[in-house]
């Protein structure tokens, strides 16, 4: 079992950056893949970003690739969402996310955090 704590979410103007942290209890963090969700007011929560359990495969939702990357440090049991180049639609409020494996966390994800909010202004 697996808790999930993010932070770093908050108010940045559209073209700039924000990193998000997801810090993970538990002593079995480098066997989970990880990844990272978003929900905007009336909107269905959806995908961003997933890293396998070493970190050498990524992927990325198709609206936020080439502008966000998610990777992780299994020592510190933590996963990063580092977003650059903001529009005001990325504004949602981020979850992290830990499963199993990348094609389960990028489903239905088993393990979610409490989420972060994201504004990004115009």
């Amino acid at each position: 079992q697996v808790q999930l704590v993010e932070s770093g979410g908050g108010l940045v103007q559209a073209g700039g950056s924000l990193r998000l942290d997801c810090a993970a209890s538990g002593r079995t963090f480098s066997a989970y893949a990880m990844g990272w969700f978003r929900q905007a007011p009336g909107k269905e929560r959806e995908f961003v970003a997933a890293i396998n359990w070493s970190g050498h495969s990524t992927y990325y939702a198709d609206s936020v690739k080439g502008r966000f990357t998610i990777s992780r440090d299994n020592a510190k049991k933590t996963v990063y969402l580092q977003m650059d180049r903001l529009k005001p639609e990325d504004t949602a409020v981020y979850y992290c996310a830990a499963d199993g494996s990348t094609a389960q966390v990028m489903g239905v994800p088993t393990y979610w955090g409490q989420g972060t909010q994201v504004t990004v202004s115009s």
